[in-house]
């Protein structure tokens, strides 16, 4: 599912981009004003799930069911050597009945007024990516002293695997824009979904200048502002990268 033309050595995880993007290079943290991070981690998480055929979302019946109705079905449990990815696995097998793809996210962050369902919240996610992503050599880990606590930071070490996801989102909708998400790469368009919903598409854009910028946004605007229902319903393979989306948007 990756980009034919991308030869990167290192396969990174669609929740490490996003983080990667997110991340303030020399102070190794996200922007504390950033409240959307946490559920588009567990929407990325969802998409990753489906990219790589573990899950699906419940084929369309007779009676036609809207995305965010359907519910997100387990196609194979083998695990895919990612911790973050194999719990939300072992969560969805043992679920009964199923969910759908917005109350995982909203069961993933912990954000449920069931305690019950609380077992289901993935703790610590954005630690755990940063690990994953100091173990492929990209972020190191400092500890930072602030004014009434110390925290655990992660600049970015290797800033060519960040310079490359930026060039390859601008590439997308600049010099190799194509005004078709499905013809789009599904990882690509998977990415600005997510760097959308977790509120890091303006790191993505901020080295463009202006006139470059405006087309970029409005480009990215473009395609965000198509219906999830009518282009779920066109495309193969990428329906939840949609159902993502609407859950986003509602």
């Amino acid at each position: 599912d990756g980009d034919p033309d991308d030869s990167k050595d290192i396969h990174l995880t669609l929740m490490e981009e996003v983080l990667l993007l997110g991340l303030k290079e020399k102070e190794g943290y996200t922007s504390f004003w950033n409240d959307c991070i946490s559920s588009g981690l567990r929407g990325g998480i969802l998409i990753e799930l489906a990219l790589r055929g573990r899950i699906r979302l419940e084929p369309l019946s007779v009676r036609k069911k809207r995305l965010l109705e359907r519910k997100v079905l387990l196609s194979s449990d083998a695990p895919t050597g990612d911790v973050l990815l194999d719990e939300t696995l072992r969560h969805i097998k043992a679920t009964e009945p199923a969910e759908t793809v917005q109350t995982w996210i909203e069961l993933l962050t912990g954000e449920t007024w069931n305690p019950f369902k609380l077992q289901y919240q993935l703790r610590n996610v954005r630690e755990r990516i940063a690990k994953a992503l100091v173990e492929k050599g990209i972020l190191t880990t400092e500890k930072q002293n602030f004014l009434l606590f110390d925290m655990t930071t992660h600049p970015v070490s290797d800033i060519t695997e960040k310079q490359r996801l930026v060039k390859k989102l601008q590439e997308s909708l600049l010099e190799r824009w194509v005004n078709d998400p499905h013809r789009m790469d599904r990882r690509t368009l998977a990415l600005l979904v997510l760097a959308h919903s977790s509120d890091v598409l303006e790191n993505v854009f901020a080295s463009l200048a202006d006139d470059k910028y405006s087309v970029a946004m409005n480009r990215t605007k473009d395609l965000l502002d198509m219906d999830p229902e009518v282009e779920a319903a066109k495309a193969r393979g990428a329906e939840m990268i949609w159902a993502v989306l609407a859950a986003f948007n509602k």
